[in-house]
């Protein structure tokens, strides 16, 4: 399990908005890992912005297992990444975390394959940016893509969770029912259609 936080706040548990990459954050062409691959899903960056001024975390929490399969190395991901976090930061949304798994039990190679408590639906990526940015699970958003993803939000603890649709390659994976408190095409979709001052409020 890897992650890249910034500094922690000394002060009460903020919620944090947990966004998926691939399919959410950038069109999903399938282990992107370089900026010519990179295509932004319209709307991400100020739909963010948004998050950021209403007072959420914004936190990346990813699968990326083309590190595992030997398809790109981690200083890849790594320059991927900043670049992301520049463009994110330039845009009014800086992001607090980047967490990512890059393994996966059956196609990775070497020490990469294996079962891990970080790959989604398991919750560890985001019990770890918890942890270490101080954050209130309870109080938190996802907006993922797959079902996986959902599924990763309520192990955590996280209860709103928003599915979206942005590639126009058809619906994801199956989905439990009741995982998906919504389901959009984009986040800034979402965020134009949510109450963020009451998604602050904790669900009972």
């Amino acid at each position: 399990m890897h992650g890249d936080p910034t500094t922690r706040s000394p002060h009460a548990l903020r919620p944090a908005a947990f966004l998926d990459r691939d399919g959410v954050i950038n069109l999903d062409h399938g282990y992107v890992a370089q900026r010519a691959a990179f295509d932004w899903v319209p709307g991400v960056r100020a739909a963010a912005a948004q998050l950021h001024a209403a007072g959420f975390a914004l936190v990346v929490v990813t699968n990326q297992s083309g590190i595992g399969r030997g398809l790109y190395d981690e200083a890849a991901f790594n320059a991927l990444t900043d670049w992301m976090r520049g463009e994110f930061a330039a845009a009014g949304a800086p992001l607090a975390g980047v967490y990512f798994c890059p393994h996966h039990p059956t196609e990775a190679v070497g020490a990469w394959r294996r079962e891990c408590s970080c790959r989604k639906p398991a919750p560890g990526l985001l019990l770890q940016a918890a942890r270490e940015l101080g954050l209130d699970l309870a109080r938190s958003l996802l907006f993922g893509d797959r079902g996986s993803d959902l599924q990763a939000a309520q192990a955590a603890g996280v209860t709103r969770r928003v599915l979206l649709a942005t590639d126009g390659a058809g619906e994801p994976a199956a989905v439990s029912a009741g995982l998906a408190t919504h389901r959009f095409r984009s986040l800034a979709d979402a965020v134009a259609s949510m109450d963020l001052r009451a998604a602050l409020v904790p669900t009972v």
